[in-house]
C-alpha cells in the first residue's frame, strides 16, 4: 500500500485527509438538497444565486451553493427531480413499503418530512413525524441546523419514548440524508423499525400536507419573531392541532379524541 501512496506521489495521511474533506463536502450537500428542492418549488423561476441570497446558508459561499445546485439539476433551463439525481451518487434509498398498503391501526406507519420556516433573514428548520393512521403528530423538532442530530434524531426519539411501538412499524420519509445517517439507522434497528421512502413527492402526502398546515393555518398567524418564540409557538401549533382542530378524515375527531375511542394502546398521546 505504501508503494501505492509513493506512486502517485501522496503520502497516506494527505490522501485521508483529503477523502475526509470530499466526504464531508458530500454530506453538506446532501443536508442542503431537500432545503434546495423546497425552495425551487416555491420560486420555480428564481436563479441559483437569487435562492442563495434567499437561504443565505451558513459557512457556504454563493459559488460553491450555485454549484451544488448545477450538480443536483436545479439550474433553470434544466430542472430534474431530487431523487433521480442522488439516485446517481450512490445515495441510500429504502424500497417504499407503504405503497397499496391498507391501514389498520395507529403505530402501523409514521411519515415524516423536513420543511423551513424563515424569520426575517435566517431559516429555521421544523421536522414533523405523524402518525398515518390518525393523523397525530407524534414527534417533532425545531433547530436552526440540517444535521441529523437537530432534525430527525431528536424528533424521532421523542416520539419513540412517548409511543413505544411495537416491532416491525413502518417509517416513510423522502431520501433526504438525514433519514439514513448512521445515527438515525441506528435509531431505528435498536426498535425494530422498517425504514421506507418514496420516490416522488406525491408518495409522502401526510407528511408533505403536516408541513403546509402547521406553516400556513398556524404559525404565519401566530408570527414569531425569533428562534426561541418558533419553538414555543411550533409547539402550541401541534397541540392545537393534535387536540382541537377536527379532522373530516377522522369524522370530524380531533386526531387525540380518534386515538382515545381505539384500544388502549390508541390512548398513548403525544405532548400533554
Amino acid at each position: 500500500m505504501s508503494e501505492i501512496f509513493k506512486y502517485v506521489g501522496q503520502s497516506k495521511q494527505s490522501f485521508h485527509q483529503r477523502l475526509n474533506r470530499i466526504l464531508s463536502n458530500t454530506e453538506r450537500e446532501l443536508l442542503l438538497l431537500p432545503i434546495i428542492e423546497e425552495l425551487r418549488l416555491e420560486h420555480p423561476g428564481v436563479a441559483a444565486r437569487q435562492l442563495y441570497h434567499i437561504l443565505r446558508p451558513r459557512g457556504l459561499g454563493r459559488d460553491k451553493f450555485e454549484q451544488i445546485c448545477f450538480k443536483y439539476g436545479y439550474k433553470l433551463e434544466r430542472m430534474r427531480s431530487y431523487h433521480r439525481t442522488t439516485n446517481s451518487t450512490g445515495v441510500i434509498r429504502f424500497p417504499n413499503l407503504v405503497e397499496g398498503i391498507e391501514l389498520h391501526g395507529i403505530n402501523q406507519i409514521w411519515v415524516s418530512d423536513i420543511t423551513y420556516y424563515r424569520i426575517s433573514e435566517t431559516f429555521y428548520y421544523l421536522t414533523f413525524i405523524l402518525d398515518a393512521y390518525s393523523r397525530m403528530i407524534v414527534g417533532y423538532s425545531v433547530s436552526n441546523s440540517l444535521q441529523t442530530s437537530e432534525t430527525t434524531l431528536p424528533a424521532l426519539d421523542g416520539a419513540l419514548r412517548i409511543r413505544q411501538p411495537k416491532r416491525s412499524m413502518i417509517f416513510h420519509s423522502d431520501g433526504g440524508v438525514q433519514y439514513y445517517c448512521k445515527s438515525f439507522l441506528k435509531l431505528t434497528e435498536s426498535y425494530g423499525i422498517k425504514n421506507s421512502m418514496c420516490d416522488v413527492a406525491y408518495e409522502n402526502a401526510y407528511a408533505e400536507r403536516i408541513n403546509g398546515t402547521i406553516k400556513n393555518q398556524y404559525l404565519k398567524g401566530y408570527n414569531p419573531q425569533n428562534f426561541d418564540e418558533l419553538k414555543q409557538m411550533t409547539g402550541r401549533a401541534i397541540n392545537n392541532y393534535n387536540k382541537v382542530r377536527p379532522h373530516q378524515s377522522l369524522n370530524n375527531k380531533t386526531p387525540a379524541s380518534f386515538e382515545k375511542q381505539l384500544s388502549p394502546a390508541g390512548r398513548l398521546i403525544a405532548f400533554e
